[in-house]
């Protein structure tokens, strides 16, 4: 089964930043899309972006232009670079993700990495 593990999270400050990681392991990593999810209080949790191997990547527009998305296949690892980050970006981050072309993701995730963004 494949499994996702998450780190990387943290406590900054208004404009500061993180970088989060996903390391994936279990499955063949060059058929995976894979999706960072941040969580808050009565939500399960909202994909902010993805990556596949394609090539393909993708930010919500929410956090465009301050988050940035990439991954590195020799190391199966999908990172979430964070920047001018907000108080509203205070949540849980985790990563899943789907087979390539897949219209769902896979039910499970990572145990997930707190961000806390508060001054």
């Amino acid at each position: 089964q494949v499994q996702f593990v998450e780190s990387g999270g943290g406590s900054v400050q208004p404009g500061g930043s993180l970088r989060l990681s996903c390391a994936v392991s279990g499955t063949l990593f060059k058929f995976l899309e894979v999706g960072w999810f941040r969580q808050t209080a009565g939500n399960r949790g909202d994909l902010i972006a993805s990556w596949s191997t394609d090539g393909r990547s993708n930010v919500v527009d929410s956090v465009k232009g301050r988050f940035t998305i990439s991954g590195d296949s020799a190391k199966s690892t999908v990172a979430l670079q964070m920047d001018s980050l907000k108080p509203e970006d205070t949540a849980v981050y985790y990563c899943s993700g789907k087979n390539i072309g897949a219209s769902t993701w896979f039910d499970y995730r990572g145990q997930g990495t707190r961000v806390t963004v508060s001054s």
